[in-house]
């Protein structure tokens, strides 16, 4: 019976991947319960090698401060670029929800041209209900803050640049 069980498992699991390949999603997890004692806690994720949300962060900006005849050579510089690329940037270590204060109403942690020290707080990102301090990972002086208060982030995307 446990080989059946085994088997039926591996399935299930492979079902997920197809399902989260299908879908286009990022991660899933699913807890499936056999008995009180039995059960199997599976979490399928996968790695996004193309972060599409940072080139549309940087040509947005790009783009509204160039003028419309510019636009075309502007948006081949925005490869080049690219805040995850900057020695600066500091990336999400994970997926989640990114909060820029403590709390609503409270200062923001961060803000351009604050001077931050290592280890000190940037922002907030919240996975699975727990709330995950973002640490400077140096001393410097806060250039960009490249996310809004309440956005999704994926794994590496740059969330500020600290120079």
């Amino acid at each position: 019976m446990t080989n059946k069980t085994h088997e039926a498992d591996v399935a299930f699991i492979k079902a997920l991947a197809e399902l989260l390949r299908d879908n286009d999603l990022t991660e899933l997890e699913v807890k499936r319960d056999y008995s009180e004692d039995d059960s199997l806690n599976v979490r399928v994720a996968r790695q996004i090698i193309a972060a599409a949300p940072a080139p549309v962060q940087a040509s947005v900006p790009i783009a509204a401060a160039a003028p419309a005849a510019v636009a075309p050579a502007a948006a081949a510089a925005a490869p080049a670029d690219d805040p995850a690329s900057h020695p600066g940037a500091v990336t999400s270590p994970m997926v989640g929800t990114v909060y820029l204060q403590a709390e609503p109403g409270a200062p923001a942690f961060i803000t351009v041209g604050k001077q931050v020290n290592e280890g000190d707080t940037l922002l907030i990102v919240e996975a699975m209900k727990t709330m995950n301090h973002i640490p400077a990972p140096k001393s410097g002086t806060v250039k960009r803050i490249l996310v809004e208060d309440g956005a999704a982030v994926e794994f590496g995307s740059p969330l500020a640049i600290i120079e």
